[in-house]
């Protein structure tokens, strides 16, 4: 396997390679590529390639042996070291597939099942919310139909006894600095009558 990708983010060419070649040298060819951070897993593996590197006497790495026999490879290697028949291969390796897909369905990466919490709770929250606004909707659709009818009935009251209440008010500012008036001017003149 040859490391690629970035910092904190790798990808893996799986390649043949002569074992004395440093990992990310020289190799002879490339067979696929494994991507460990994406969930799930990404492996991608030319299988005939793989097949006649194997049969030519190529030595796995423990990691890349793994993914091998998790694609089938290293069991349809061992079925054609065993002397089998293209069609009892195939049966086998159908029956493999359905087993490895129920015990993948059974069981999951923590991230895979983080992940499906995460999608878990965000369509709860979005349930919740939706019934929320659905109560509150239906609330409020009750409520202001009487506070509507009840609000212009309260607010024509006011303004009704606030109109006759203004205009009376002027007249009788008016009369009352009417009236004050002429009584201060009383009240200046006989102070001036007493001066002279």
């Amino acid at each position: 396997m040859q490391r690629r990708g970035r910092k904190k983010l790798p990808i893996y060419k799986i390649v043949a390679a002569d074992s004395r070649y440093p990992r990310d040298g020289r190799f002879i060819e490339a067979i696929g590529q494994y991507k460990p951070l994406s969930v799930p897993a990404e492996i991608e593996i030319d299988a005939e390639r793989a097949l006649y590197w194997l049969g030519v006497g190529a030595q796995p790495s423990d990691t890349v042996r793994s993914l091998l026999s998790d694609q089938g490879i290293m069991l349809h290697f061992h079925l054609i070291r065993k002397g089998k028949s293209e069609e009892e291969i195939q049966q086998e390796l159908e029956t493999w597939r359905k087993e490895k897909g129920k015990n993948r369905a059974a069981t999951l990466s923590k991230k895979q099942r983080r992940a499906e919490r995460r999608k878990a709770e965000a369509a709860q929250a979005m349930t919740d919310e939706e019934t929320k606004a659905k109560t509150e909707a239906g609330s409020t659709a009750t409520q202001p139909a009487p506070a509507a009818e009840a609000a212009p009935a309260a607010e024509a009251a006011p303004a009704a006894e606030a109109a006759p209440a203004a205009e009376a008010a002027p007249a009788t500012g008016e009369a009352a600095s009417g009236e004050e008036a002429p009584a201060a001017e009383e009240e200046e003149t006989p102070s001036d009558d007493k001066a002279e």
